[in-house]
């Protein structure tokens, strides 16, 4: 991996030759060379990026959130026994399926603004592999190569992360003990490129998707179809601008072709060290008291665990 000695690294950045989509769609041995050899190089550039930019761009925070989350996870922190709360925001789909307003509506723009100065920063990024290159299809973890290192996003992703994303998933969707690491990409459909996700579930103990379209910028298809696989039942969701749905990897589900329009979405993921995911049923809560826990599993998971962050070191492995 190389040594940045200088101040330069975003024109050095800048002027590399990027692996072709051809090589990145058939994960090509040079093209994990390429990122890793080339890593703190981007890393520097991405520090660079910021300083030239600290006048114009913004910078993510928590505040891009929905308040009502922002208030009702704050109370929940400094009070564990509050946690009822933030359940009480999210709407039970099917069982392992929920959805609630994640980011502000009147921040989104703030925010796809600063994703569209990310665009055109000419840092290379690294699209998810196996989906077309667009605008806003970038890795956004660490543990990925060509991950957006910017450091203030990197701040912002793992605030959301830890003090968000992790104790939401173990209140709804009994995830403690397989939540230690994080994941996390961009991606928008296109009508003319990624049109459609065929039935699958996810390598994750929790996968938060989250809608970043404009109330503006209407699209049609692209639903979402899940599984329940206790009942039989399919349920359809829409996502809406800043609304979330988070739930268990092992959930089937499918996307629906997009016939017009944009979405824009990021999503994030939880699992366990080297990649463990909670098999068989596992505790949750519905959205309204502690009455409601349906499985026994992890009744000795307390409030304070579920409000607590990983005491374990981050490993290196991702899963795509």
């Amino acid at each position: 991996m190389k040594t940045i000695e200088h101040t330069n690294a975003l024109a050095e950045a800048r002027a590399l030759e990027v692996p072709s989509r051809e090589l990145s769609l058939r994960r090509d041995p040079s093209v994990s060379q390429f990122w890793n050899e080339n890593r703190k190089l981007l890393e520097a550039a991405w520090a660079e990026w910021e300083i030239e930019n600290k006048d114009d761009l913004l910078v993510p925070d928590e505040t891009l959130l929905d308040p009502h989350l922002r208030k009702a996870i704050k109370d929940a922190w400094e009070n564990p026994e509050k946690e009822f709360a933030v359940a009480d925001l999210w709407e039970e789909v099917i069982p392992g399926v929920y959805v609630a307003q994640f980011f502000d509506v009147d921040r989104l723009a703030d925010f796809r603004n600063y994703l569209e100065a990310v665009a055109n920063s000419r840092v290379p990024k690294r699209a998810p592999y196996g989906i077309q290159l667009n605008r806003y299809g970038m890795m956004l973890d660490p543990r990925s190569e060509g991950h957006l290192a910017a450091p203030n996003f990197q701040a912002f992703y793992n605030d959301m992360m830890d003090r968000f994303m992790r104790p939401i998933a173990r209140l709804l969707l009994g995830t403690y003990g397989y939540d230690n690491q994080t994941f996390g990409f961009s991606i928008q459909y296109n009508p003319d490129k990624d049109k459609d996700l065929h039935a699958h579930t996810d390598a994750s103990a929790t996968t938060l998707n989250i809608n970043i379209n404009l109330p503006d910028e209407k699209f049609t298809g692209s639903e979402v179809d899940f599984y329940d696989k206790a009942s039989g039942k399919t349920v359809q969701a829409i996502f809406e601008p800043g609304k979330a749905i988070i739930h268990r990897g092992n959930v089937p589900h499918a996307t629906h072709p997009i016939t017009s329009g944009q979405r824009s979405n990021l999503v994030v993921w939880l699992y366990g060290d080297r990649m463990q995911i909670p098999r068989g049923s596992t505790s949750s809560y519905g959205n309204s008291s502690s009455d409601s826990i349906k499985d026994v599993a992890l009744e000795s998971v307390t409030a304070r665990q579920r409000w607590s962050l990983p005491d374990g070191p981050k490993d290196t492995v991702a899963p795509f």
